[in-house]
């Protein structure tokens, strides 16, 4: 069985590294000693700001100093990172929490390491000229992603008791643009900028929050299998201090990968992710850590829907030093 590389937490209300790495007993130690072990970590999507924290990583070596030689592999329609993790062919990967909620249903073991966002984007756009509030929405062509997001608008809509005609959504809003639906899943820091970029004004919409109604679940997690342990976040805080740069490696990042996309977008991106990594005034997480208390919400609002018959616990499913206190 080969060496499995181990992630050690940097501990503190303002944890930043993107992967601070320790190895198994007898590899090399955290401080770069010796050869870089081999790692991939697969993010859920193409490059773009949303991950900018494991590309700075990369680029300002915050990886090979702690003794790890990364290899990123973006994501899209056709990458499975959970599935990756399962077959062996990678040792990290990124995934929304209900995402790998359900993933470990379904008998991936999966440990979460470092809960990177913890504040929830997720919102429902609409159009005003037809949906004014919740209530409206009832009877309404609406687009949801799949399965493993879904979760938050099935309680809110049961919540409403509300019924809305769901039409899947893929990987683009043009079904909302072309008035294929009246009203779209969006992300804060990526759909709704890129329906106000095609030319819709924001006073031309209605939006709700998932976060602001209850249905706030934390978000994208590393996550590794059983063998692997704990993590910590470097790349996030270079990002968060240095967003020019970070947005212009994401650049280049799309660029060689041909996804369309403008400076203006990522940076929107980059400042709406890092909203939801680090807290604010008013916000109780800790960065790269998750709550007992969102977990169990999560896990109860998925039973309650549905979407699985069971989760593991707490304490089977997040790795010590991911998390929070008491």
């Amino acid at each position: 069985m080969r060496r499995r590389v181990l992630i050690a937490v940097a501990a503190s209300w303002c944890v930043v590294a993107a992967l601070a790495v320790a190895f198994s007993v007898g590899g090399p130690s955290a401080t770069g000693a010796g050869r870089p072990e081999k790692a991939t970590l697969i993010l859920q999507w193409e490059p773009q700001a949303q991950f900018a924290g494991y590309y700075m990583a990369l680029e300002k070596g915050f990886y090979r100093d702690h003794g790890l030689d990364v290899d990123i592999v973006p994501g899209g329609p056709a990458i499975d990172p959970v599935g990756a993790l399962k077959s062996g062919t990678a040792d990290f990967a990124t995934s929304f929490l209900t995402g790998a909620i359900t993933a470990a249903t379904e008998g991936v073991p999966l440990v979460d390491v470092a809960q990177v966002v913890n504040r929830s984007s997720l919102m429902i756009v609409a159009r005003r000229s037809v949906i004014q509030d919740r209530d409206d929405l009832d009877g309404r062509r609406v687009s949801l992603w799949g399965k493993s997001f879904r979760s938050a608008y099935l309680g809110y809509f049961e919540t409403a008791q509300i019924e809305p005609r769901i039409v899947p959504q893929y990987y683009t809003v043009n079904l909302f643009l072309q008035g294929g639906v009246d009203a779209c899943a969006a992300m804060e820091y990526n759909e709704l900028h890129t329906i106000i970029q095609a030319g819709m004004n924001p006073g031309e919409l209605t939006t709700f929050s998932m976060r602001d109604n209850g249905f706030g679940f934390p978000e994208d997690g590393i996550y590794a299998l059983a063998a692997t342990v704990a993590a910590s976040l470097e790349g996030w805080e270079y990002c968060r201090e240095h967003r020019d740069e970070a947005v212009a490696s994401i650049m280049r990042y799309a660029a060689a990968a041909h996804v369309p996309t403008n400076r203006v977008h990522q940076r929107w991106m980059l400042d709406h992710i890092l909203a939801a990594i680090y807290p604010g005034e008013h916000d109780a997480w800790q960065p790269g850590l998750l709550s007992r208390a969102d977990y169990e919400r999560t896990r109860a609002i998925m039973i309650g829907e549905g979407l699985i018959a069971s989760a593991p616990s707490y304490d089977r499913f997040v790795a010590p030093g991911a998390r929070s206190a008491p």
